[in-house]
């Protein structure tokens, strides 16, 4: 089984993806972390270098060429489902778990915001407002996920047993 992870950024995809991989035994792979590797430069260096458009379709091509073992755990960027066709091709190729928190849980999480280029430089009431506005633009196909569950203080456990319904 291929588990993605999407969720809005500071929603926990990175670390649950660890802690699930961990609870199932299998690789974890972070597509973020592949691309910087790949590109050999940050996320936000690679969006100044190339807009957000390219990295959007670097990011596509990435999903869709990566060579998955048969059962790990993907964490994906926060716009990743968003854009093409990549939550229906996540939803028929794997199980996908929206990792869902409120804004102001959001907000709590994202303290760095430097190395994040959506954010960079927000003060706490522009990031409150920018998240309420992209989550009601993303949750359209967070929202397709085949499962949803509130990731703020979640238990990988908990998360390994909403999983274990779906088989």
């Amino acid at each position: 089984m291929i588990v993605f992870l999407v969720g809005f950024m500071g929603c926990g995809k990175s670390t649950k993806a660890k802690q699930l991989a961990n609870l199932l035994e299998c690789p974890v792979i972070d597509i973020d972390a592949v691309i910087v590797e790949q590109q050999e430069m940050s996320i936000a260096d690679y969006f100044a270098a190339n807009g957000e458009g390219a990295f959007r379709q670097l990011e596509n091509e990435m999903l869709k060429s990566f060579d998955y073992p048969e059962t790990c755990v993907v964490a994906t960027g926060g716009g990743l489902p968003c854009f093409l066709d990549n939550m229906e091709w996540m939803n028929e190729n794997g199980v996908t778990v929206y990792l869902e928190m409120t804004p102001p849980q959001l907000v709590s999480r994202l303290h760095n915001r430097e190395k994040r280029p959506l954010i960079k430089g927000m003060d706490d009431e522009q990031l409150l407002a920018f998240i309420i506005d992209k989550l009601e633009e993303r949750n359209v196909f967070y929202r397709q996920s085949k499962v949803v569950i509130n990731s703020f203080d979640l238990d990988a456990k908990a998360l390994l047993e909403e999983l274990e319904t779906l088989t």
